[in-house]
């Protein structure tokens, strides 16, 4: 099929490489160079999809980034599908399938076209007034209607099959963007020796200068001009040139995020090769060359498909060879229209009328135009448009000295072409903190004091002039590599530029019209289908400053982050109400640039690899004896090992029973190890944890507690110190990372004159603790070097020898209250070392358990577990640890914290334990407690349930509680309100099981 749009001759496309692509299931032709946009446009094609509220038919409105309306679908199978493209950026290639989105049940027919007819009943901010009524009908009706119609395109029904990865880069000077400025920057900066990028979103470099017809450069036509000043760049080897590559984020330290889009052009995509691939740069010096974006004009019925900017539709011709329609309609506020109708008129378009707001236009465009016999009318408007899927007239009407609107004429034509001045790209600017300023002849944000180490270059702060941006550009590029170190100048050079120069006139806010406004829908944000009237309304509800207004009326929060729609909003807000546009604000610019694919944030870090599955060394041998397995933190844990027969609770019975009569194996892998080395190491510690650790001799543990700096336990663990200036620090499973990242944090942001080296060996030690009174005997046949008798290793103590022929940290721990020792073998080896001593303790029963019998048996010596007794708010003294602070040091983190009164109020919550008065009733962990259970609902709480269980050894239920005044209540009859009916409960000391710690010593 064929619409007979594509001119015979031009452009930048191959028309030696043919393409067949369908679009909504139908057969359409294209070629190498096409974008999804301009194939169409060539084949006649203008209805593209539908706007988000109304469902009014929209098409093409730009030809770039800043496109508002032509959002599509992309993919031939639900793997490799991605909706909500722009189709101005969408690459051809060869068996491409793009459907278009929001239309049901077809794009030229779509029912939900029936709210634009409710229109007068949805307003801006109709969904804060309607859905108020009536009560409770929000969650029961609104809610699930309005996410069903909520969205543009559809989901993907299966999983993103593409790969994605992510490249870390630095570089002298980074270069954004690739049209004149940025090329005449990247030739400065290069030309210096120092490591420079060029990045662009474009699949080739070039940016406005590939759309050119008459521009020439230094002799040569514009195109040809930037071919040979990349090929220029090619031959550098301090130089990267990236090609589909959008800048969408500026970080801060000059640390720029790039996408770039690997395969998403080639039909058949390299197996070897990622879709995307996310590039951080950390850029010594930034020149940001990004552009100006055109300006729609708002005027009723602005977006019937067939409307769009001027500028897109001369690049449309002159780069792509498409012709947008064959009699077209110009309604500009600057030369700039002028230059388009020139353009097109040579592409054989015919120009009905040039309709200019200015009231004369006397310049070397407008009379260039008069000369080629084209209709000029200054002091024009366009009142409106007609055509149902494309237009099919202007009305234009003069506007008289007073102001007021005459009457209109129609014009047919199948063309509208938008020039409403250009507005700078100024949203890196923004995002790197830059601080903006008004240009009252531009009509624009222009970028105006730097934060971040960046220049801006060319029409994106307001230079337009093609002889003016290429001395700007090379200007900038030569200050960059200068700022950033280069020893090199980069040598003198000027620009014979000769180009159509279409002025810096422009418009902002809603072109006069003279129509009832209720019914003349004039578009401000096109994709939200957000109008003059919507943003007039907002200001008569009160609302001033332009975020607000946005919000309200959602303007500039569609997928085009407002490219299009903010000036002019900001224009019709000025004019309603009668304040300058300095004085309304300015919206956020926000990164993504760009919409982005989450894929490229992700990586690898996908299924397996988003959630990585830890194993222990001795994951395979529980694995291969049955055991059930639990997460904790990103570890896999064994949590019991059932016997045939048995469920959890019998399994942990027996092996409960097993530790404390014989002899128990159990893995501790998993806790956190990190590695505190230095001559300062003792006074590091000293400062994180409560506990003193000067005094602490080698080869003696001790338990510490660590604090955050609200006073409030965040983590806790057994530490022994090797040597003088070597402590091996044990954490919580889930706390390693955390606690790591403190102790960094301190050692470099508030100590950094202390002498300590902070190391991660969680890896690389296996850890099996082995517990109970026959503990000694198994692993005194299997250690040399280490005297086990409790005269040479008593509790909390630590030696270094051997174990099977492996080197060991032997420590000598408990955390069941029985005689225990934790071995710590390097992890390769601890297999190999967990069954020699599963074999030597063979002859006494030896039992493997797991994490559920290691809570049951430490609470039954009261002993917490950080996360489970301890919440975010209990102190060491809370929960019973108060013994562990320093009461004579100095300072520790959260010591300052800990002297609040509040923090030893008496009616805080304490540790106690809790017996149910029937012993078989096991508490749900996490229920409330209360004292009086006649209270009426809602019942006060005096506390909760930390840890419960059914307990072998005691031969009844315990429990752990954190009660409000618990020590106090020792003896008292508490109550825990269930479904099933309130529970009585005699609070006790938290120790259920050899109180006086006699099992220590076997």
């Amino acid at each position: 099929m064929s619409g007979g749009f594509r001119l015979a001759a031009g452009g930048r496309i191959d028309r030696s490489r043919p393409l067949r692509f369908t679009f909504d299931g139908r057969s359409f032709r294209g070629f190498a160079g096409d974008t999804l946009a301009s194939a169409l446009i060539a084949e006649g094609v203008h209805l593209v999809g539908r706007s988000f509220k109304y469902h009014r038919p929209r098409g093409i409105v730009s030809a770039g980034a800043d496109e508002p309306n032509a959002l599509v679908g992309v993919g031939a199978d639900e793997a490799h599908y991605t909706p909500n493209l722009r189709a101005t950026q969408v690459e051809l290639h060869d068996g491409l399938v793009a459907e278009s989105q929001n239309r049901w049940p077809s794009l030229s027919f779509d029912v939900g076209a029936v709210n634009d007819l409710a229109a007068p009943l949805l307003p801006a901010g109709f969904y804060y007034k309607t859905f108020m009524w009536p009560q409770r009908a929000w969650t029961s009706f609104y809610e699930p209607k309005i996410r069903a119609a909520a969205g543009l395109g559809r989901a993907p029904g299966a999983a993103d099959a593409d790969r994605y990865t992510q490249h870390f880069a630095h570089c002298e000077v980074l270069v954004i963007g690739s049209g004149p400025a940025g090329l005449a920057a990247a030739l400065a900066a290069a030309e210096t020796g120092v490591r420079v990028i060029l990045c662009d979103e474009q699949p080739e470099f070039g940016g406005s200068l590939l759309a050119e017809r008459e521009a020439v450069i230094d002799g040569l036509p514009a195109a040809d001009w930037a071919a040979a000043a990349v090929a220029e760049l090619e031959t550098r080897d301090n130089v990267t040139l990236l090609t589909r590559t959008t800048a969408f984020g500026y970080f801060p330290h000059n640390l720029i995020g790039l996408a770039e889009r690997v395969t998403d052009h080639l039909g058949v995509r390299d197996p070897r090769l990622p879709r995307e691939r996310l590039w951080q740069v950390r850029a010594a010096e930034v020149v940001i060359a990004a552009g100006a974006i055109e300006r729609p004009i708002v005027f009723p019925e602005n977006d019937r498909p067939g409307v769009m900017l001027a500028d897109a539709a001369r690049t449309y011709s002159n780069r792509y060879a498409a012709k947008p329609g064959e009699r077209a309609v110009v309604f500009t506020a600057g030369d700039a229209g002028y230059r388009a109708a020139l353009d097109l008129a040579a592409a054989g378009v015919t120009i009905a009328a040039i309709a200019d707001l200015r009231p004369a236009a006397t310049g070397a465009l407008p009379a260039r135009a008069r000369a080629a016999g084209i209709d000029v009318r200054t002091a024009t408007t366009v009142t409106g448009t007609r055509g149902r899927l494309r237009v099919s007239q202007a009305h234009l009407a003069a506007i008289k000295p007073d102001g007021s609107v005459g009457a209109a004429e129609a014009v047919p034509c199948d063309l509208v072409l938008m020039a409403g001045g250009a507005t700078p790209s100024v949203h890196l600017f923004s995002q790197s903190r830059g601080k903006l300023g008004w240009n009252e002849a531009l009509k624009a944000y222009v970028p105006e004091s730097s934060v971040e180490r960046e220049r801006s270059a060319g029409a994106c702060r307001g230079v337009y002039e093609l002889g003016a941006v290429l001395a700007d550009g090379y200007d900038k590029g030569s200050a960059a590599a200068k700022a950033a170190g280069a020893t090199t100048a980069a040598a003198s050079r000027s620009f014979a530029a000769k180009a159509l120069d279409a002025g810096s006139d422009g418009f902002i806010g809603a072109a006069p019209h003279g129509r009832n406004p209720a019914f003349a829908k004039a578009f401000v944000d096109w994709q939200n289908d957000v109008t003059a009237k919507d943003i007039k309304l907002a200001t008569r509800e009160g609302f001033r400053s332009i975020e607000h207004i946005k919000r309200y009326t959602t303007t500039g929060m569609a997928t085009d982050q407002g490219k299009t729609s903010n000036m002019n909003a900001l224009g019709i807000v000025s004019d309603a109400l009668k304040t300058p546009v300095t004085a309304i604000g300015l919206t956020t610019f926000r990164m993504p640039y760009t919409p982005t694919t989450f894929g490229i944030f992700a990586g690898h870090s996908r299924g397996a690899l988003f959630d990585p599955v830890r194993t222990t060394p001795i994951h395979g041998w529980a694995a291969e004896q049955g055991a059930a397995f639990e997460d904790v933190s990103l570890w896999k844990r064994a949590h019991y090992f059932p016997h045939a027969g048995e469920d959890m609770h019998a399994a942990v019975a027996r092996e409960c029973l097993a530790v404390r009569r014989s002899v128990g194996i159990f893995d501790a892998s998993t806790l956190g190890k990190i590695e505190v080395v230095g001559p300062d190491a003792a006074e590091f510690m000293n400062r994180m944890y409560t506990n003193a650790w000067a005094k602490l001799g080698v080869g003696r543990l001790r338990y510490g507690v660590m604090l955050r700096e609200d006073g409030f336990v965040t983590d806790d663990g057994v530490v022994g110190r090797l040597a003088e200036d070597r402590f091996h620090v044990t954490t919580t499973t889930g706390g390693a990372p955390r606690v790591l990242q403190m102790m960094e944090d301190y050692l470099q942001t508030e100590w950094p004159d202390l002498d300590v080296w902070l190391t991660s060996t969680t890896e690389q030690w296996a850890v099996i603790a082995v517990q109970g009174p026959n503990a000694r005997k198994v692993l005194e046949p299997l250690v040399e070097g280490i005297d086990l008798s409790p005269a040479a290793l008593p509790h909390m103590s630590a030696a270094t020898g051997t174990i099977c022929g492996v080197p060991t940290r032997l420590f000598r721990v408990s955390f069941t209250g029985e005689l225990g020792f934790e071995v710590n073998v390097p992890a390769d080896l601890g297999r190999v070392v967990w069954e020699a001593i599963f074999a030597a303790g063979a002859p006494y029963g030896i039992t493997p358990y797991g994490t559920e019998t290691m809570h049951v048996l430490r609470a039954e010596k009261g002993y917490i577990i950080v996360g489970q007794e301890t919440d975010g708010t209990a102190t060491p003294d809370d929960v019973g640890l108060g013994w562990a602070v320093g009461k004579a040091k100095k300072d520790f983190v959260g010591k300052r914290s800990l002297a609040r009164a509040s923090m030893s109020a008496p009616g805080r919550k304490q540790l106690v334990g809790l017996l149910t008065q029937d012993p078989q009733v096991v508490l749900e962990e996490g229920a409330q407690i209360v004292a009086d259970p006649a209270a009426p609902v809602p019942m006060p709480m005096v506390g909760h349930v930390t840890s419960s269980y059914a307990s072998a050894v005691v031969g009844r239920s315990i429990a752990l509680a954190m009660v409000k005044g618990g020590r106090a209540r020792i003896g008292e009859t508490l109550y825990v309100p269930m479904p099933g009916g309130t529970i009585p409960v005699t609070v006790t000391e938290p120790v259920f099981y050899d109180p006086k710690g006699e099992r220590l010593d076997g």
